[in-house]
C-alpha cells in the first residue's frame, strides 16, 4: 500500500479520535477503566477502514452507530464484511444504547469477549 495513503488513513484516524462523539467518549473511558482482561485500540485501521473500537486479541470490533447510520444498512453491512474478511467479528451498538444502558452494552461486550476469536479464512491473502 502506498505511504501516501497510509499517512492520509492515519491522518483520519486521528481525527476521528479527536472529534469523536460523546458516546464514543464514555465507551472508550469505560473500556480503559472496565477492567477487562483485553486491551481495545480506538479507531485502529483494518484494511481500508478505520474501526471504532478494535481488540485484535480478540478479533473482534466495536461500532457505536449515531442517527447518521439510520437507513445505511447496506452500506454497514458492506463495511463489516470487509472488516470481517480480516478475520474480525463486528458488533454495533446505537449511541443512546451506550448512553443510556451503559451497562447493558458492557455486559453484551463482556458475552462477545467470551467467546475465542474466528479462524482466519486460510483462502485470504
Amino acid at each position: 500500500m502506498p505511504e501516501r495513503i497510509i499517512r492520509t488513513r492515519t491522518t483520519i484516524a486521528r481525527k476521528l479520535r479527536r472529534d469523536a462523539t460523546e458516546a464514543e467518549r464514555r465507551l472508550w473511558r469505560a473500556l480503559r477503566e472496565g477492567g477487562l482482561l483485553w486491551k481495545f485500540r480506538r479507531q485502529d485501521l483494518i484494511g481500508r477502514r478505520v474501526a471504532d473500537f478494535a481488540c485484535p486479541e480478540r478479533k473482534l470490533v466495536l461500532e457505536p452507530d449515531g442517527g447518521q447510520h439510520d437507513g445505511r444498512g447496506n452500506a454497514d453491512a458492506a463495511r463489516s464484511a470487509e472488516i470481517a474478511a480480516y478475520g474480525y467479528r463486528v458488533i454495533r451498538f446505537w449511541n443512546n444504547e451506550v448512553m443510556e444502558n451503559l451497562d447493558g452494552v458492557l455486559q453484551r461486550l463482556h458475552e462477545e469477549l467470551a467467546f475465542p476469536p474466528p479462524h482466519p479464512d486460510p483462502h485470504r491473502r
